[in-house]
């Protein structure tokens, strides 16, 4: 990602003409050229972006005001960051001032196939569809990069900021602002032509470009997405509760993960697709043909016990250059673990059995759970008399404790 305070590269300005609130069409409105809009569309397209459309900084003065009572309320759990940046992330303004349009980006990741197939095979493990591939920021981040410098060049002048994701930028409300799609009532984006299934990356510039027209709310009366949640994370459409949140509780949650979800995880070790794929906007989708990001079918259905048995280093290799790295070796494996005692298969608590020694309490505690799923009561016992006389971690000796309760 490019922070917030990092500037991409860009053209000086021509002498005598003041960068901010330059009329950045006017150059090009000459007989036979495309608009500057028109050829930032085509140039986008032509870098792999899906979707390209325009908003004002100013918009959307409603969202910073959702995200005050969402924070408010606490449904960002233990994502501190999110809080710490609430003014910034509140208005594209209160980030860069200078600010005053926003380019928004779309880039297509939907699969051909059930993207919650995995899920009927409980020995694997089920990874989110968009973590089954390259790293989608730096991928991004290249492509904006290249158009801010297109888009620069076009004008003779002008500053630029990139984001994608992680920068305190409220994508999706901007994104439903410049008209690609909405935010439906799982707080995702949806676009009548991707479904659910579109990675956002946004150009702030001073530059003042033609805004395009806010999308419309299409879920009606819906809530095929509501229901589908396997940890009623929705307390109210458009609300997500993140500390309920399956992709939240796997990837964002860094301590053990509370005992009252663990059931409904099911066998998902990085993210949750559920809300997503049932939309019914997914039936105009399609299988990305991004190159760049196409699926890597080696991570797809991975069997539990392999994941169990990766080391740090086995991690790292079967996960290089994807989201999933980023979560490290720790929490991976209480992931797998959760996932294993889920599987109702005894033959998997062998799996269990070298994480009671991993040196995190992470693995061990998720794996003390697994096994007293696993393991008849009589075996359980045994295993724990042995394990608490060396077990110092009061979280996992609780889990010892709780056993088949």
């Amino acid at each position: 990602m490019v922070s917030a305070d990092q500037v991409a590269a860009g053209l000086p300005s021509p002498a005598g003409r003041s960068r901010a609130g330059h009329d950045a069409g006017a150059g090009l409105r000459r007989a036979g050229l495309l608009s500057l809009e028109q050829a930032l569309r085509g140039r986008a397209a032509a870098l792999g972006f899906d979707l390209c459309a325009i908003t004002s900084a100013d918009a959307p003065a409603e969202a910073g005001e959702r995200l005050a009572q969402w924070l408010e309320s606490g449904a960002h759990g233990d994502m501190e960051w999110m809080a710490e940046t609430a003014e910034r992330r509140a208005a594209p303004k209160a980030l860069w001032p200078q600010a005053r349009s926003i380019i928004m980006l779309g880039v297509d990741y939907g699969a051909s196939g059930d993207p919650l197939a995995t899920l009927e095979r409980p020995d694997r493990g089920a990874v989110s569809l968009y973590a089954r591939r390259r790293d989608y920021h730096e991928v991004i981040k290249g492509r904006l990069k290249q158009l801010a410098g297109f888009l620069l060049a076009q004008v003779g002048g002008g500053e630029v900021k990139v984001f994608v994701d992680t920068a305190p930028v409220m994508e999706k409300p901007l994104a439903q602002a410049a008209g690609l799609g909405w935010q439906g009532k799982h707080t995702n984006l949806v676009s009548r032509r991707f479904g659910s299934w579109l990675l956002l990356g946004a150009i702030f510039t001073d530059l003042s470009l033609t805004p395009d027209a806010p999308e419309e709310d299409h879920c009606g009366s819906c809530r095929a997405c509501l229901d589908a949640c396997p940890t009623k994370a929705f307390p109210a459409p458009y609300r997500l509760d993140a500390r309920r949140c399956v992709a939240y509780l796997t990837i964002e949650h860094k301590g053990q993960i509370p005992r009252e979800f663990r059931e409904a995880i099911g066998n998902r070790i990085f993210g949750c697709d559920d809300c997503l794929a049932v939309c019914p906007w997914n039936k105009f989708a399609r299988a990305t043909r991004d190159a760049k990001l196409a699926l890597r079918e080696d991570l797809s259905a991975l069997p539990l016990a392999d994941l169990a048995a990766l080391d740090d280093a086995g991690f790292r290799a079967l996960f290089a250059g994807t989201p999933v790295k980023r979560l490290g070796h720790a929490r991976f494996r209480r992931n797998v673990a959760i996932a294993i005692g889920n599987s109702k298969n005894p033959r998997l608590a062998a799996a269990l059995r070298p994480l009671l020694s991993d040196s995190s309490p992470l693995a061990r505690g998720a794996s003390v759970w697994a096994l007293a799923r696993l393991l008849p009561a009589g075996d359980f016992s045994a295993l724990a008399g042995k394990a608490l006389a060396e077990e110092k971690d009061v979280a996992v000796r609780d889990e010892w404790a709780k056993g088949h309760t």
